[in-house]
């Protein structure tokens, strides 16, 4: 973030974080990497409230409710969508996310995916060391987006009732 376009946010401002509960062991970490990067940027893990869901086709509509509720100025999904022998992890992981671009869209409130689909996922350690890592860094670039989202928004004129943007 550029240090001279920082805008000062309300610090009662609030994000959801919601995460698919499959493979949490790697989930997870994308959770720990978005709430310590937050507070190096100044924010309080107190400001953001974590929803667990079974999995990642479940995070839309919940985002959806959340968002529609006015109580947060972002919102982030994040799951790990793999391939279990029947190929449709493309699928789930498209839909899902195509599905938070929809919510974004609609609500008007920033939505973030930190859902991903490997090319190749393999349960052996060294697979999930590297993914658990991945995460974490995943995570952080979260928080940085969400944060400067935030900021940009706050930075936008008042709209005036009956009055077209320019």
């Amino acid at each position: 973030m550029d240090q001279k376009n920082i805008v000062s946010v309300s610090k009662t401002e609030r994000i959801a974080f919601v995460k698919g509960s499959w493979h949490a062991g790697i989930v997870d970490k994308a959770e720990e990497g978005f709430l310590t990067e937050l507070e190096k940027l100044g924010w309080s893990s107190d400001q953001v409230d974590v929803f667990a869901v079974p999995g990642a086709y479940d995070i839309p509509l919940l985002v959806k409710k959340l968002a529609q509720s006015g109580r947060y100025s972002a919102l982030v999904g994040s799951a790990f969508v793999v391939d279990g022998g029947i190929y449709r992890h493309d699928f789930v992981a498209g839909t899902v996310v195509d599905a938070l671009m929809q919510v974004q869209l609609e609500v008007g409130v920033p939505v973030l995916s930190a859902v991903l689909t490997p090319h190749q996922f393999q349960e052996t350690e060294a697979h999930e060391a590297f993914f658990r890592d991945h995460f974490v860094l995943k995570g952080q670039e979260a928080a940085r987006a969400a944060i400067s989202l935030i900021e940009t928004f706050a930075s936008l004129p008042a709209a005036v009732p009956g009055e077209k943007a320019a």
